[in-house]
C-alpha cells in the first residue's frame, strides 16, 4: 500500500510540474507586458504645463483612448507622421516614457503652417510644447516622410494621424509610396495606427479633407499591412460629411474612423 501511495505521489507529481512550469511562463509573458499607466497619464494631460489648447481637445480626440486602443506600450520607439504642433507628440511623449522615444516627423513646409491658424508656426509651437513638457524623449524630424533616414524596421509603433486623406486624396500613388517607406520603417508586427476623417466615396473629398474608412483600409492593406481591429471610439453622429472638416459650424466635431494595422511577422 505505501509503495502504492509513492507511486502515485510521483505520477501526480509529474503530471503537475509541468503544468505549473507552463502556467508560469504564460502568467510570466502576460505581466512582461508593460502597459499604459492611464491613471497617471490623465495626471500629467490635465497638468497647467501642456498647453490649454490640447487640453480642451481632448474630449473629442479621446488621445489615451486611443492609444490604449491602439496598444501603445511604454518603452516603444513611436514615429508620429505629420507631427503638426505637436498635440499628439506630447502625448505620446508622456506614454511611452523615459525609456521609449518618440520621433517627430514634418516636413519643412508644414512646419511654416500656422498652429490653429493663430500667428504662431507649427514649428515654434512644436518647439514650445517639448521645452514646456521637459519632452527629452522626442527627436525631431524636420524633413519629408521619404527622407527620414531612419533604419529599416527600427520603429515600435506609427501614428497616422489625419493625414492620410491628404495623400490619398492629391494622388493615390502618393499615398502608396507614404505607406511603403512607413511599412519598411515598421518592425515585423509592429503597429500602425490611422485615423482620419469619414468621407463619402461620391463626394469632393479632396475639397472636404476628407476619406471613406473602406479606401484607407484597403491603401493600407495594399502597402502590406492587415487590419487588426476598428473602433467607432471617435464617431461623432452630428457630423455632417458634405461640409468641410475646417466649416466653422462643425466647430472641430467631425466623425472619424479609428484603424489599427499590423506589419506581419513573416510573409504569408
Amino acid at each position: 500500500m505505501e509503495k502504492y501511495r509513492h507511486w502515485a505521489l510521483v505520477m501526480q507529481e509529474r503530471i503537475w510540474l509541468p503544468v505549473l512550469a507552463l502556467t508560469a511562463m504564460v502568467m510570466h509573458s502576460v505581466a512582461a507586458q508593460p502597459q499604459l499607466d492611464i491613471a497617471s497619464l490623465a495626471d500629467t494631460l490635465n497638468s497647467t504645463e501642456r498647453d490649454i489648447a490640447d487640453r480642451v481637445r481632448d474630449e473629442q480626440r479621446k488621445p489615451l483612448q486611443v492609444l490604449q486602443f491602439l496598444r501603445l506600450e511604454p518603452g516603444m520607439t513611436a514615429l508620429d507622421v505629420y507631427a503638426a504642433g505637436g498635440y499628439f507628440t506630447y502625448v505620446l511623449s508622456k506614454a511611452v516614457g523615459p525609456e521609449g522615444t518618440v520621433l517627430a516627423q514634418n516636413s519643412p513646409r508644414a512646419l511654416r503652417f500656422d498652429e490653429d491658424r493663430s500667428d504662431i508656426t507649427q514649428s515654434d509651437a512644436l518647439a514650445q510644447k517639448i521645452a514646456a513638457g521637459n519632452l527629452n524623449n522626442v527627436v525631431r524630424i524636420d524633413r519629408p516622410v521619404d527622407d527620414m533616414s531612419l533604419a529599416p524596421e527600427s520603429v515600435d509603433f506609427i501614428l497616422l494621424s489625419q493625414i492620410l486623406h491628404d495623400y490619398y486624396n492629391s494622388s493615390p500613388q502618393r499615398a502608396s509610396e507614404l505607406l511603403a517607406t512607413l511599412f519598411q520603417t515598421l518592425r515585423p508586427g509592429g503597429i500602425l495606427g490611422v485615423i482620419d476623417h469619414h468621407g463619402q466615396i461620391e463626394l469632393n473629398n479632396r475639397r472636404l479633407h476628407r476619406m471613406p474608412s473602406d479606401t484607407a483600409i484597403s491603401v493600407v492593406n495594399d502597402a502590406g499591412f492587415i487590419l487588426d481591429a476598428e473602433s467607432a471610439l471617435l464617431e461623432v453622429a452630428t457630423d455632417n460629411p458634405v461640409r468641410s472638416i475646417f466649416d466653422p459650424m462643425l466647430n472641430r466635431q467631425t466623425s472619424q474612423f479609428l484603424l489599427r494595422f499590423r506589419k506581419p511577422i513573416s510573409d504569408q
